[in-house]
């Protein structure tokens, strides 16, 4: 099984470390080394995130990093991380549900 990233959770993980390196550019690139290194276990262990709570799909999961929710689908031979946003977001306004867009 292969981890493949999305656009827009690349996008989504570019614009969190841009953010943090505001304040600290050796947070952010730690930050952003904890999120493709927990990612990087989904080859191995794709069911190890837990299912969205939000949408009742079993192939639909996540992982949480430092309170940012990393997103995925378990597909046959792939995982697609999908999305990398912070816990507090408002996932019942469909703009913010990135499973409808892939």
């Amino acid at each position: 099984m292969r981890v493949e990233w999305s656009d827009l959770a690349r996008d989504d993980l570019a614009d969190v470390v841009a953010y943090i390196s505001r304040d600290s550019a050796f947070y952010a690139k730690s930050f952003g080394e904890k999120v493709v290194l927990a990612t990087r276990r989904l080859k191995d262990f794709p069911e190890s995130g837990r299912m969205i709570p939000e949408i009742e799909d079993k192939t639909l999961r996540e992982i949480i990093v430092q309170g940012y929710r990393v997103m995925y689908r378990s597909e046959e031979n792939r995982v697609l991380v999908l999305a990398v946003m912070h816990g507090s977001r408002d996932l019942s306004n469909p703009d913010n549900q990135p499973w409808e867009t892939y």
